[in-house]
């Protein structure tokens, strides 16, 4: 019934307060300017605010197309098919051109990409594994996925996210899988991560964030003390060596590959988001004036390792390579200047 809540009831309240906000920009407008020069920051709150406000209305208006769509397929009996399936990708990837482009101009946030070209991946499979650390990596991950490398993403995200509702809609009508961290069965869920990277074509790009959650300093020492809890010394050790990832989960990522054996493997980094912890970290740092840079590495699928052991032992020396990379791409603010 949980479901019922997030679509019937906060969905439409969505909606509704974007347009109440909207119809009260200009007292908006005012309070921010008017607390502008008093909080550290160029024009910090008004950057902040239109921001919000873009992300808001945005949402509203896939809300409300979403729902035609719903009408449209005969009230949902035909949202399965390629078709539909289709028109959605196309709908979350023109909303993310718009969104980020306002983020961009307005926060002066520069993302930049580096490694193998779209070219690198013709009529090809692949599974994105990619560090998770930072307020809206995975946004920035899937943007970059459907702008420049024209795939269509299957995403394995945590359950907590499908309480926005527009992710909730638009994820359960394109191969997706919301799941739930630690699981009592972790079983089922490499189960479910099977599924979902069963039947790559070529414009397909399964995503997976192997770490299971975002850096947090305590979390990399209780994923070490899990290690150490399963036995595994020696990996605890490899873990206690990279201070800015945590130590990898393999199990989804070794399932995916199972179900997926012709698919090349991508490896990303990233720097910029990993310092925000905290939402008095995220408020510090915004507006970012800051440079994103997302570093791909790509496995070719025949220089994959074929058993457990020594898939577990590749995906443990890649993430050690990851945060050797950060550790040398630390994040720089951009030059002061106009926005």
């Amino acid at each position: 019934m949980i479901w019922v809540l997030r679509r019937w009831v906060i969905a439409p309240v969505v909606v509704a307060l974007a347009g109440l906000v909207w119809f009260t920009l200009p007292i908006w407008l005012i309070g921010a300017a008017a607390v502008s020069p008093i909080v550290p920051g160029r024009l910090r709150p008004l950057r902040v605010m239109w921001v919000a406000i873009v992300y808001l209305t945005c949402e509203a208006l896939l809300l409300v197309v979403m729902l035609g769509l719903w009408i449209a397929s005969g009230f949902g009996w035909r949202l399965r098919t390629p078709y539909f399936e289709g028109i959605h990708y196309d709908l979350v990837q023109g909303t993310m051109w718009v969104f980020f482009r306002e983020a961009r101009r307005v926060l002066r946030l520069r993302i930049e990409s580096e490694g193998p070209t779209p070219a690198a991946y013709p009529g090809r499979p692949i599974v994105v594994c990619c560090r998770h650390a930072g307020p809206g990596d995975s946004f920035v991950l899937i943007h970059t996925l459907m702008a420049w490398y024209d795939r269509e993403p299957r995403v394995v995200l945590k359950d907590t996210l499908a309480w926005d509702p527009m992710i909730d809609v638009v994820l359960n009508r394109i191969p997706a899988r919301f799941i739930t961290p630690n699981p009592a069965t972790g079983a089922d869920l490499e189960a479910q991560i099977a599924e979902l990277a069963s039947g790559l074509d070529e414009n397909d790009a399964f995503v997976i964030f192997p770490e299971g959650g975002n850096f947090t300093p305590r979390r990399r020492q209780r994923a070490i003390d899990r290690l150490r809890r399963l036995g595994m010394e020696r990996m605890a050790q490899r873990a206690e060596q990279m201070t800015h990832v945590l130590a990898p989960r393999p199990g989804g990522l070794l399932a995916a590959l199972d179900a997926a054996p012709g698919a090349d493997v991508v490896m990303v980094a990233h720097t910029g988001l990993d310092h925000l912890v905290s939402v008095g970290d995220i408020w510090r740092e915004l507006p970012m004036d800051k440079r994103i840079v997302m570093r791909w590495w790509q496995v070719p699928h025949d220089e994959i390792p074929v058993g457990r052991e020594e898939r577990i032992d590749w995906l443990f020396t890649w993430w050690e390579r990851i945060d050797t990379w950060i550790d040398e791409n630390r994040p720089v603010d951009l030059p002061t200047g106009r926005s």
